[in-house]
């Protein structure tokens, strides 16, 4: 990677940060590629219980997409499609993560940082965060798999206020609008992140993991198949379900392997 993202490990949290301060962390066509290979990494690592993704800094979650290349990698009907291609890319691979995604969001958080956002599984906010989608004011349309992501958590009400009025909006109208989980003082959020990663990484990983993967089924609609519904008893043959049963019946922490 040339440093457009980074990749962090700490114990079982991975963090994954946009890196470029400068632009208020708006994503070039570079940045989206070394996105989707940091979060094809940290999904092939099992020994990681969550992921943070945040921008670096405390200014700027991500600014959206890099504009200012909108002239030459978006400049028609072609070169648009191989550029959403690659975003369709990065998207797919924080939606793909097995692992819970928690979005660390502190100022702008529009556009397709917004569209990032969403594909996580959990969004803690800063007073200053600031969400939105205004590409109408730049005569841009959002692709069906962007808009996808955003309507699954507001509904196409509020999908339609998000697009046709561009408003760029604060923390607690996302709150309010179900876009974020929690907002706290700016000052507040590094610990209000850590203290859920903390509660995250206690609960057994496989089984996170399946519940995630319920959730996202879920809302994908439909009858469940036989397999579906024997999923859920995957984990009743794991050493961490003996380990569960053991720990609850000693009045102790559990201490978890992922196996």
């Amino acid at each position: 990677m040339n440093n457009l993202i980074e990749l962090h490990r700490s114990g079982f949290v991975a963090t994954i940060s946009f890196n470029r301060e400068d632009r208020l962390n708006a994503l070039n066509l570079a940045a989206w590629r070394e996105l989707a290979t940091a979060f094809e990494t940290v999904s092939a690592d099992m020994d990681l219980r969550c992921v943070v993704l945040r921008g670096m800094g405390c200014k700027a979650f991500a600014a959206g997409a890099d504009i200012s290349e909108f002239a030459t990698l978006r400049s028609d009907p072609v070169r648009a499609e191989n550029y959403d291609a690659t975003l369709r890319r990065g998207l797919a691979a924080v939606a793909d993560c097995p692992h819970p995604v928690v979005a660390q969001i502190y100022g702008p958080c529009v556009g397709a940082g917004l569209e990032l956002a969403a594909q996580c599984d959990l969004r803690l906010a800063a007073r200053s965060a600031r969400f939105g989608v205004p590409v109408g004011k730049i005569s841009v349309v959002m692709t069906l798999p962007e808009l996808a992501g955003l309507q699954r958590l507001v509904g196409p009400a509020r999908m339609s206020e998000i697009l046709l009025e561009g408003r760029v909006f604060p923390a607690d109208e996302a709150l309010s609008m179900g876009l974020v989980h929690r907002v706290v003082e700016d000052e507040a959020l590094e610990g209000e992140v850590q203290a859920t990663l903390r509660r995250i990484t206690a609960n057994a990983p496989l089984v996170n993991r399946r519940h995630k993967a319920f959730i996202r089924r879920v809302g994908e609609g439909g009858a469940f198949s036989a397999a579906d519904l024997a999923a859920a008893h995957d984990c009743l043959q794991t050493r961490d379900f003996a380990e569960g049963m053991a720990a609850f019946s000693e009045k102790r922490p559990p201490r978890f392997i992922g196996a």
